[in-house]
């Protein structure tokens, strides 16, 4: 996992042609006002998810990992956490599923770090991390969010 402002990430993310078409896409004017939906950005290679929602209590999260994208999570509006732990640590509650790309499962408090995103930051999120997106930080909150998946 990597997290970034996203006016530094071209210096912290490695380089290649999805990473540079994401955040080539992430610097278009008005991109808060992007309604939610699908953006092709590269085919099925590189494309962004627009998403708005209010964020939900810590608990105990679902935690999601993926195959073959890399999620690039860039938080255009709001505050949120993202639980994030080796895929290793993931005790698995739903098995992969390959057409939807992901598996869902269960990491203990003690094996799960919080991380906080604010607004213009974003995270790198690889094959091998498990995440739990959409956590709130502290109160429920709302979020404009932009997930840009890259395929490996």
């Amino acid at each position: 996992m990597i997290v970034s402002d996203l006016e530094r990430a071209s210096r912290r993310i490695p380089p290649g042609p999805g990473v540079e078409k994401a955040l080539e896409f992430l610097g278009r004017p008005g991109l808060r006002d992007l309604p939610d939906g699908r953006y092709e950005i590269d085919g099925e290679r590189v494309f962004a998810l627009v998403q708005r929602y209010e964020t939900a209590p810590a608990g105990e999260p679902e935690f999601e990992a993926h195959r073959k994208y890399i999620d690039l999570q860039f938080l255009a509006a709001g505050t949120e956490v993202i639980g994030w732990a080796p895929l290793s640590r993931l005790a698995v509650t739903r098995p992969y599923d390959a057409q939807k790309d992901v598996c869902f499962g269960l990491v203990t408090a003690e094996e799960r770090t919080a991380v906080l995103l604010k607004a213009g930051q974003l995270a790198v999120l690889y094959p091998e991390d498990a995440h739990a997106p959409k956590l709130a930080a502290g109160a429920p909150s709302q979020v404009t969010k932009i997930v840009i998946k890259i395929s490996v």
